[in-house]
């Protein structure tokens, strides 16, 4: 680890300076120390291998060093990475290496400089997908074929409401969410691969089985379950019950296995009884073995959904092909993703320091599914989730140890079981090198990590805590996202930038510019709205129903002024004539809740109840041109009789 001083040491000394006046004990304590006592102390002081806290003299992080990160002014970045944004129900899109933010997808919530869920077409989509206020996005993945991105879709859970949601890739716009029966808090998004034939969605809460008043009081009857959702049509194909809740998952490079990790084997309903057991499970979907399962009617359909019971001691699992295999890992793992080769899937202990590396070859062949494992090097406190380079090393986020550790896949395979963890205070002869961040790592993601050909240049860790490395803003601090250069082995990790980000970022995809490519107008055709123009403005009355076909272009609506009755059910339709890309407008109507954005050549609706008489001065709240000002028209409503 370097000792490399940080740019922004200055500010770190004066908040511990003043940290000391509030609170003697913080003077005693280096500042990364308490960072990691406080991590441990919240991981219910169980973690194996506690080896005590770091020292002064690795208080620092690594520095960039000659690595050239720098996007000039006009010039585009290599990348795309598309981060969730937690809390806030949408997607965040990042430039790499630049860390820019490009644009935010709103996928859970309305958002009204994109008009969405404002216009008829994404209320509705909200509104048919639960009608939920908000959503929480964790897992963002794009769309493969052949294990490599093919800029169709980016696909996102709601671990909130139990739903999944599809993104358009060339209007970066959401188009489709599903609300998934049988599931309450999905919590993994993957995709089957090579060729994303389903999306999966992993639910994490056990709930009765249907949920439907019965069993409230017998959490032995919850169950979990995974969902299939057909990419093309959103519909859930099947799903699967599973005992013990479920966290995150991956899917194998080549089309027959899913993974999924799990905790509470217990079955348990409270923070003890969770944690009682000294292992749980890593399960492993046998998904032909499934689907032949349905094929034959081996299900009970639930909710309209055939759900297939994958539980330990069910038929399906008693035979010589069970369909769902559970492997014993160490307690409450968290992440596991598979390598770029399919060899492996590495799932990470979270309160164990190991990580477990599983053969998924043998994991076909072996009786006892625990003869699949091949590895558990020991790399640190509170491993997390793991990212590759396609030269052989993984990268894991140590939680506790607030560091992501590089190590070396092979290495850990050799050396097994030789460093089989003794108490946990034996690090791995793999490990190759570890970086500290700031603080506290959840998710991190390699450039094209999860394709079969990783680019091995950058890595993102997504950081719980920022604390004190940037201006303060109140109690509610920034996240950071923090860019790592990983391109040189012989150099080591590099920490290039820190970015901070809203509550709360999880997972991320970065994906290579040159295989995205979004539109820069939009295509008529591509949506059923009817495109309005410059001669086919029109206002249709009829029954108490008033309909506004108008077009937008720079300066001016279809029509100086609208007059409806009072009680009047208004719909506008509008079309963005504009052929100039970037140009955007929208119609946005004071004290009726309207706005609608409008992209050039791009098609929007939207219905209102006109309730209250008077003059609304509907205007395009984008700034369009020299007379944006004056681009306006009079929407009258005139009193009822």
């Amino acid at each position: 680890m370097s000792d490399t001083t940080p740019t922004d040491d200055r500010d770190a000394i004066d908040s511990e300076t003043a940290a000391e006046k509030r609170d003697p004990l913080f003077s005693r304590i280096p500042r990364r120390d308490f960072m990691k006592a406080g991590a441990a102390a919240g991981a219910m002081g169980s973690l194996a291998g506690c080896t005590g806290l770091l020292s002064d003299d690795d208080d620092d992080l690594a520095a960039a060093g000659d690595v050239d990160s720098y996007v000039p002014p006009g010039e585009h970045d290599d990348y795309y990475a598309f981060l969730s944004g937690g809390h806030s129900g949408e997607i965040r899109v990042y430039g790499i290496p630049s860390m820019r933010q490009l644009m935010r997808i709103p996928v859970f919530g309305r958002e009204s400089a994109r008009g969405y869920g404002y216009d008829d077409r994404t209320s509705e989509m909200l509104e048919e997908a639960g009608g939920y206020s908000w959503g929480d996005t964790h897992h963002p993945r794009v769309s493969q074929t052949d294990n490599d991105y093919d800029g169709r879709w980016a696909f996102v859970n709601d671990k909130a409401n139990g739903r999944m949601a599809r993104i358009d890739l060339e209007y970066f716009e959401t188009d489709a969410i599903v609300d998934i029966p049988n599931q309450q808090g999905t919590h993994g998004a993957c995709c089957l691969l090579p060729d994303t034939k389903y999306v999966f969605g992993v639910g994490e809460f056990r709930v009765p089985m249907p949920n439907d008043g019965q069993d409230l009081d017998d959490p032995e009857n919850y169950t979990s379950t995974i969902a299939a959702i057909n990419p093309e049509t959103m519909n859930v194909e099947w799903e699967v019950l599973v005992d013990g809740n479920m966290d995150n998952g991956d899917g194998s490079k080549q089309g027959r296995w899913f993974f999924a990790t799990g905790y509470n084997s217990e079955s348990a309903t409270t923070e003890s009884g969770m944690s009682s057991s000294d292992t749980d499970w890593v399960k492993a979907f046998d998904v032909p073995a499934i689907e032949d399962a349905v094929e034959a009617g081996e299900y009970e359909e639930i909710n309209g959904v055939p759900v297939v019971d994958g539980t330990r001691d069910s038929a399906l699992n008693s035979g010589d092909r069970p369909i769902v295999r559970y492997v014993d890992v160490a307690k409450s793992p968290h992440g596991v993703s598979v390598t770029p080769d399919n060899q492996y899937a590495i799932a990470s202990g979270k309160l164990d320091p190991t990580a477990t590396v599983i053969d998924i070859e043998q994991l076909a062949e072996v009786d006892d599914p625990n003869d699949a494992i091949v590895a558990r090097p020991t790399l640190g406190m509170g491993p997390l989730h793991t990212a590759y380079d396609g030269r052989g090393h993984a990268y894991t986020t140590l939680f506790i140890d607030s560091q992501v550790v590089k190590w070396d896949i092979e290495a850990a395979v050799d050396a097994y079981p030789d460093d089989e963890p003794e108490g946990g205070d034996q690090e791995s002869p793999a490990v190759v090198e570890k970086i500290d961040v700031h603080y506290n790592p959840g998710h991190l993601i390699a450039a094209e990590s999860y394709t079969a050909d990783p680019q091995g240049d950058w890595l993102i860790s997504l950081n719980k805590l920022s604390k004190d490395r940037f201006l303060p803003v109140g109690p509610m601090h920034p996240e950071n996202d923090q860019l790592i250069y990983i391109g040189d082995d012989e150099e080591g990790m590099k920490l290039v930038k820190d970015t901070p980000s809203y509550a709360e970022p999880h997972d991320a995809s970065i994906v290579s510019a040159d295989k995205l490519d979004p539109a820069k107008v939009y295509d008529p055709e591509d949506y059923d709205e009817e495109y309005i123009e410059p001669d086919a403005s029109d206002i249709i009355r009829e029954d108490g129903h008033v309909h506004v076909k108008m077009h937008s272009q720079r300066n001016e609506f279809g029509f100086q002024e609208v007059t409806v009755q009072e009680g009047d059910e208004v719909t506008f339709t509008v079309t963005n004539i504009e052929q100039t890309p970037d140009v955007l407008h929208s119609l946005a109507i004071p004290e009726h809740d309207v706005n609608i954005k409008l992209a050039p050549q791009e098609t929007r609706e939207v219905t209102f109840t006109a309730d209250e008489p008077g003059v609304y001065w509907m205007y395009c709240a984008f700034f369009c041109s020299a007379l944006h000002l004056e681009m306006r028209s009079r929407l009258i409503v005139e009193p009822a009789e």
